[in-house]
């Protein structure tokens, strides 16, 4: 699957909105530019491109607050306890370690999830994982499991940050031909990847595919093998139940289906590698503005 999307998606989102063709350089800057015209609460964003990595946030920031008044992710923060100054620090510490981590094992993964990830909120819940959500762009949810480590930290950042992805690509392009609510519906409903055995709508059935690719890509680049072994028969057999639906894709998405589809058949580690580092992949060729 293409991940190089990401750049091309982006910076189309900030011609758009904001009528300006972004270079490779003031992308990151611009598309935080562009999203807060979309976002309830702003992304911080520095005229230094050094100086523009996510705000780490915990449950008695802005955006916890703004999810429980509007019920987003209720299951994480209805039951989020307060956190002391030591969990903070602890938290803040592996969030930053682990984005090191991804910089480390893949400088181009560690591009994308940079470009996409701008708020971080985390916090105590007990229910281990994270979230993000189409209107809240750029941030991340993250509730970490107690035996967490650093790449299990890294893991959700990426994860976070291919939905991230997928709800850029959908607000640029649209991937389906109905909306979300009647995605629901059972005949629209398809094998989950993630949550595997599950038939889910089909927007979260391809979301769940999609976000295997840089998970199995990341373990491949650490030398684990935990997720590719938990999710190849099941992105394929997930891969075969979507291709059923291709119909109720647009164009676009289609598109990304097969590339979807292609990576589960070969599971070829260097082509995703290609698509976030090669400049043939990951540049992009931004709409002109009008």
């Amino acid at each position: 699957m293409n991940l190089g999307h990401t750049y091309e998606n982006t910076a189309r989102m900030v011609t758009a909105l904001n009528n300006k063709v972004p270079s490779a350089e003031e992308l990151l800057v611009e598309y935080r530019k562009a999203i807060n015209t979309l976002r309830p609460l702003p992304a911080h964003y520095s005229d230094d491109k050094n100086n523009n990595h996510a705000a780490i946030r915990f449950e008695d920031s802005d955006w916890a607050d703004y999810c429980l008044k509007h019920g987003i992710f209720a299951h994480i923060f209805d039951g989020a306890t307060p956190s002391d100054q030591a969990t903070r620090n602890r938290w803040r510490a592996n969030v930053t370690a682990a984005l090191s981590h991804i910089q480390e094992v893949s400088p181009g993964l560690y591009r994308m999830v940079r470009l996409l990830v701008t708020d971080i909120v985390v916090l105590n819940s007990g229910a281990d994982g994270g979230g993000s959500a189409s209107r809240m762009l750029g941030v991340v949810v993250m509730s970490p499991g107690p035996e967490w480590e650093v790449p299990q930290y890294a893991e959700c950042l990426t994860h976070e940050a291919m939905h991230l992805n997928l709800f850029v690509a959908d607000m640029v392009y649209g991937t389906f031909t109905l909306p979300s609510v009647e995605l629901e519906a059972d005949e629209h409903r398809a094998l989950s990847a993630v949550k595997i055995g599950q038939l889910r709508p089909l927007d979260k059935a391809f979301h769940a595919a999609a976000v295997t690719v840089p998970l199995m890509y990341l373990q491949h680049q650490r030398g684990t093998t935990t997720l590719i072994d938990l999710y190849t028969e099941s992105l394929r057999d997930a891969c075969a139940d979507l291709a059923t639906h291709r119909s109720v894709f647009t164009e676009y998405g289609a598109m990304l289906l097969d590339e979807l589809c292609g990576f589960a058949a070969n599971i070829d580690f260097t082509h995703v590698a290609e698509t976030i580092t090669d400049p043939a992949y990951a540049g992009y060729r931004p709409a002109v503005a009008a």
